[in-house]
C-alpha cells in the first residue's frame, strides 16, 4: 500500500524541526527534501536582492536558464532510460515547463520557482520525498494537478511521501496518516527538536479533523481591533483620489512579453482582488507601482495623482506604501532582532541602517502585539519558522500606517488559526478612512471581508 504523511502544526511548533531530526536519522541519498518556504529563493552569486527578477541589467552570458538548471539536474539524477524520460515528459507536461525552459532563472516568478523546483527533484526519482508547504504560491489548477502526481507516484513508484502543511485544509484525502506537532520544539538556543515535545498520531485524516477545535470566526480581540479603528490619521498625507492610474502599460524582457496594454485605476479606499495563473505578471504589475521595476519610469503611471517622473523621488512614493511579498521574505538574509525588522519598515529599507528613537520602538513593538507575536520582538529573525517571520513582515509592511497597503500572497505558511489573525487585522485596518488595499492570493477564502473590484491577469503565451 502506498504511503503519505501530512505533518501539520501550528506556526512555531517544530515542524521543519521535526523533520531536520528524521532526515539525520535516515541518512540516506534516497531521501529528497524541498521547502517552500518563502524564505528559500534563488541566489545568484552568493547574492540575493529584493525585486531581482526585474532588473535585467544583471543578465549575463553566464546568468543560467531554466532548461539548463533542468537538463544539468537530469543528468546528474541517473542513466537517460526510457522510464525516467517519460518521467521528465510528464513534469514537463504537468507544470508547464516547455515555456519556461528558455527563461532565465532569475526572472521567474514566485509560483514558476516552485514548479522548477518541484521537477528538479522529482527527478532524482527518491524513494522518500519530504515536501514542506508543496502548495503555497500555486494557482488552484496547479494544485490540483500536484496532487494528482503524487498520488500517482505514491502508487506506481516504491517512493514514501511526506508533506510538512501549515495550511491544515490543503491536506490531501489520499494521507493515510497524519502527525500534528503539538508544542514548541525549540529549546533556548533555538536549534535542536525536543525529543519531550509532544506529537500525535492519526491513521486517517478524517480522525485528524475530527480532533481538531474549529478557528473562532475571529480572532483579533475586540480591545486590539478597538485600537487599531482609533488610530490616529495623518489628514495631510491623504489628500489624493487616484491611489494607482496606469494607461496601456506594456512591459517586455526581450521577446517574452508581460504586461500588455495594461489600463487600471485604483481610487482611494477601495480594496482590490488581483488574481491570476502563476506567471501571468501579478508580481511586475505590483513592482511597478512600488518603484522597484526600472520600466516603471518608461510607462504612464499617476501614484497618489503624481504622474510618475514628476519629480518625486522613489521613496516619496514608498513613504505612503506598506508591501509585503515572497520577493521581499527572501530578500531578508540578514539575522537582526525581529523589532529592528519591524523598525526598518519606517524607513523603507531591508536592513535597518539608523537607530529608531524610543517612539517609533514603541510603535513597532504595539504592531508586533497586533499580529500576536510581541514575544518574539528581541529574537533573532532567521531561527524563527517561515510563519513567524511572516507574521514579522507583515507588522513591518503596517507599521507606518500606510495609505495604500499591497499584499502578495500575506498568507503564506501560516496555520488557520493566524490567517484568520491576519485576514481580521486586514479588515479591522480598510474600515478606516483613507486606506486602499491590493491583494494578490490564490485562495478565494483568504480574501478579507469588503473587497470591492477584482482584477484578473491572463498569462501572456
Amino acid at each position: 500500500m502506498f504511503k503519505v504523511t501530512a505533518v501539520v502544526g501550528r506556526n512555531g511548533s517544530g515542524k521543519t524541526l521535526y523533520i531536520e531530526r528524521l532526515r539525520r536519522k535516515i541518512a540516506s541519498d534516497k531521501v529528497r527534501y524541498i521547502a517552500f518556504t518563502d524564505s528559500y529563493g534563488v541566489n545568484v552569486d552568493g547574492q540575493y536582492y529584493l525585486q531581482l527578477r526585474w532588473n535585467q541589467h544583471d543578465i549575463d552570458h553566464e546568468t543560467p536558464t531554466v532548461g539548463e538548471l533542468l537538463q544539468r539536474a537530469y543528468q546528474l539524477a541517473g542513466e537517460d532510460t526510457p522510464e525516467r524520460q517519460q518521467l521528465k515528459e510528464r513534469l514537463y507536461e504537468l507544470f508547464h515547463m516547455e515555456c519556461l525552459l528558455d527563461k532565465y532563472i532569475i526572472t521567474l516568478s514566485s509560483g514558476e520557482l516552485r514548479k522548477f523546483q518541484l521537477t528538479k527533484t522529482l527527478f532524482a526519482n527518491p524513494r522518500l520525498l519530504i515536501m514542506d508547504n508543496p502548495f503555497i504560491g500555486l494557482d488552484a489548477e496547479t494544485r490540483d494537478q500536484l496532487k494528482d502526481l503524487l498520488l500517482l507516484l505514491a502508487k506506481e513508484r516504491d517512493m514514501e511521501i511526506m508533506l510538512v502543511l501549515s495550511k491544515t485544509d490543503d491536506i490531501p484525502a489520499f494521507v493515510s496518516k497524519v502527525i500534528e506537532i503539538k508544542e514548541g520544539a525549540e529549546d533556548s538556543e533555538y536549534s535542536e527538536y525536543s525529543e519531550d515535545s509532544e506529537y500525535s498520531e492519526y491513521s486517517e485524516v478524517s480522525a485528524y479533523y475530527a480532533q481538531q477545535e474549529a478557528v473562532p470566526a475571529h480572532v483579533l480581540s475586540d480591545e486590539k481591533r478597538q485600537a487599531l479603528l482609533d488610530l490616529p490619521y495623518h489628514d495631510n498625507d491623504y489628500q489624493c483620489q487616484r491611489v494607482v492610474a496606469m494607461k496601456q502599460v506594456t512591459i517586455r524582457y526581450g521577446e517574452r512579453t508581460i504586461l500588455k496594454d495594461l489600463d487600471w485605476t485604483v481610487m482611494n479606499g477601495e480594496r482590490w482582488a488581483l488574481s491570476g495563473q502563476n506567471g501571468s505578471g501579478k508580481s511586475t504589475l505590483l513592482s511597478l507601482i512600488c518603484a522597484d521595476n526600472p520600466q516603471s519610469y518608461a510607462c504612464d503611471i499617476t501614484l497618489f495623482d503624481r504622474p510618475r517622473g514628476s519629480g518625486e523621488s522613489i521613496w516619496d512614493i514608498k513613504k505612503h506604501i506598506g508591501y509585503v511579498s515572497p520577493e521581499m521574505h527572501r530578500s531578508y538574509k540578514r539575522n537582526l532582532p525581529v523589532i529592528r525588522i519591524v523598525a526598518s519598515g519606517l524607513m523603507d529599507s531591508i536592513g535597518l541602517y539608523a537607530v529608531p528613537n524610543p517612539q517609533d520602538y514603541e510603535r513597532c513593538r504595539w504592531w508586533l502585539d497586533i499580529f500576536g507575536i510581541a514575544s518574539l520582538a528581541d529574537r533573532p529573525f532567521l531561527q524563527l519558522s517561515s510563519g513567524e517571520q511572516r507574521l514579522v513582515l507583515l507588522a513591518r509592511a503596517f507599521v507606518k500606517d500606510p495609505q495604500l497597503i499591497i499584499l502578495d500572497e500575506p498568507l503564506h505558511g501560516l496555520d488557520l488559526w493566524n490567517r484568520r489573525l491576519v485576514k481580521d487585522v486586514i479588515e479591522t485596518f480598510c474600515q478606516r478612512r483613507n486606506k486602499t488595499m491590493i491583494m494578490v492570493t490564490h485562495y478565494q477564502e483568504e480574501l478579507p471581508a469588503g473587497i470591492t473590484h477584482q482584477k484578473f491577469l491572463a498569462r501572456n503565451l
